[in-house]
């Protein structure tokens, strides 16, 4: 590994781009008219995002191309997994909820996770896009980006998808559970 913590050596990136471009050859309907070889030349030419990718892999993520930002020619990538991604499940909201619990604390928080992963919580608007490429959480739910009006209040939200339809909940900022993690977005 180089000396940069946010580098990935070449056998790792070789890895990585090998796992990304299998991900999206099999599933070509979340990402139509977008051709693999522009993402993989853009990736190539962003190591701290390709870094922040493979963090997403690492904690269960399994992130994809979701979009193209016609303004910014990136293209955007969300965790796709299944459930929501094990390697970053019973972690509450923020720092400020994690430091209100006073016993039983979870060992991480969100939205710190997200920051250090070099990614983006999704956004509720953000998360029911996700649904529309097939079903997701059908089994866990994930944190989303909570509005500072209501985090003010002590709360939170989070979504899954139950009885084929998709749910916004809320929940106390500070609460955790084995089955809640949260999902990313990255521009590239």
């Amino acid at each position: 590994m180089n000396s940069n913590k946010k580098d990935l050596s070449p056998e790792q990136r070789k890895e990585l781009l090998s796992g990304l471009k299998a991900r999206f050859e099999k599933n070509m309907n979340r990402h139509k008219g977008i051709e693999w070889a522009k993402v993989q030349a853009r990736l190539e030419a962003s190591p701290e995002r390709l870094w922040s990718l493979n963090e997403m892999e690492r904690t269960g993520g399994e992130p994809d191309v979701v979009s193209y930002d016609k303004k910014t020619a990136g293209y955007i990538f969300y965790d796709c997994s299944a459930e929501s991604p094990k390697g970053r499940r019973s972690a509450c909201y923020d720092r400020e909820a994690l430091d209100s619990r006073k016993e039983n604390k979870p060992a991480a928080n969100a939205v710190e996770m997200a920051a250090a992963m070099g990614i983006e919580l999704l956004t509720e608007e953000q998360y029911r896009e996700l649904q529309k490429l097939g079903k997701f959480d059908t089994k866990t739910s994930s944190w989303v980006k909570t509005p500072s009006a209501i985090r003010k209040l002590d709360g939170a939200l989070f979504c899954d998808r139950r009885y084929d339809t998709v749910f916004l909940y809320h929940n106390g900022a500070e609460s955790y559970y084995a089955a809640r993690a949260f999902r990313g977005s990255l521009r590239v």
